[in-house]
């Protein structure tokens, strides 16, 4: 039990592996130990593929696991005692001869919360939350905070990520934004933050200015969904986001806040907001922005364009985030890879 939190960390690194992979389930990862050795390990890559306790105990069998009787499997999520597209992993748990269960956080969907104790107890297995680390709590708990406010209320949960600087403008007095933040700070919202969210959204003025393709920079993830706001619907049909080929679908909405309950509806929980102020203004004023993240560069604009824009060096608190000559400070939950 003095090493619980070892495992359990190690279960929310692998639960990581599937962030923007999972929807509309959570992210969740699972160890099963015996004797002190980990024989066992899984996460859940997708919907519709094994949950991560069933994963962890096949991968146990792959590397010769025999029995299971007397072995703890440590989940980053309370094991789901109802059957869905797969079946309940209390289930599995139970026929695998498992004889202890640990768990971070509480299933927040209320068909699963709180049973999986009852559930497993019928069959004496022990079933009991982590009470260790509260740093690896707060990992696990940060891996379902989308989860967990798409099952309560039917939305995706929102990050508005924008680049500023030090006098406060987003953009010169052309309409140029590209770019205020260095490369190092692009690099980490470009890769990390579209790798780990179902949907990536963005206005139709970055689209033609910018031609992205709004598709991660580093690890690929052919689960992001484009979604791309245009009141007018006209867009530039030879634009990346159409013609890369790229299996990632693009959508296209004429409003913000609508665009954000269809994407409920259609399962995705996590949208990363991309699209400038007065995108982020019209998700803010309705109340859908769950997260903020601010990228501030040490740049003074003023009336000049970007490319003329004063440049200072960094020297930030040891509070934020350095990114070559940026800093980035996240504001509310923090989600990511721990």
């Amino acid at each position: 039990m003095e090493r619980d939190a070892e495992f359990m960390e190690r279960a929310v690194k692998l639960a990581a592996r599937g962030l923007g992979h999972t929807r509309p389930n959570p992210a969740v990862g699972a160890v099963i130990v015996k004797g002190g050795k980990i024989i066992g390990e899984g996460w859940h890559k997708k919907a519709g593929k094994d949950h991560a306790e069933v994963a962890a105990i096949k991968n146990a069998a792959r590397r010769g696991a025999k029995i299971l009787k007397g072995a703890t499997i440590y989940v980053t999520l309370e094991p789901c005692s109802k059957p869905g597209r797969v079946g309940a992993c209390t289930d599995a748990i139970v026929t695998a001869g498992i004889s202890r269960v640990v768990y971070a956080v509480p299933d927040p969907n209320p068909k699963n919360r709180g049973k999986a104790k009852r559930a497993l107890a019928k069959h004496g297995i022990k079933c009991e939350r982590f009470k260790g680390d509260a740093d690896i709590l707060k990992l696990a708990d940060d891996l379902i905070c989308d989860f967990r406010k798409h099952v309560t209320t039917g939305l995706p949960y929102v990050i508005v990520k924008i680049a500023m600087s030090l006098d406060g403008k987003i953009c010169d007095d052309f309409g140029n934004a590209k770019w205020i933040s260095s490369a190092d700070s692009r690099r980490l919202t470009g890769s990390t933050l579209r790798e780990i969210n179902d949907a990536i959204m963005v206005g139709a003025e970055t689209v033609r200015k910018d031609n992205p393709s709004l598709l991660s920079h580093g690890r690929r993830n052919n689960d992001l969904v484009r979604v791309i706001i245009s009141k007018s619907g006209r867009l530039p049909k030879n634009a990346q986001v159409f013609t890369d080929g790229a299996p990632n679908k693009t959508l296209v909405f004429d409003d913000a806040a609508k665009a954000v309950r269809e994407l409920g509806k259609m399962g995705i929980v996590s949208v990363l907001c991309e699209g400038g102020l007065k995108l982020a203004r019209s998700l803010a004023e309705v109340g859908l922005v769950d997260q903020w993240i601010t990228i501030v560069a040490p740049v003074v604009i003023g009336s000049r364009p970007i490319g003329k824009a004063i440049r200072g060096r960094l020297n930030v608190d040891e509070s934020f985030i350095a990114c070559g000559d940026s800093f980035v400070t996240v504001d509310f939950e923090r989600r990511g890879r721990p």
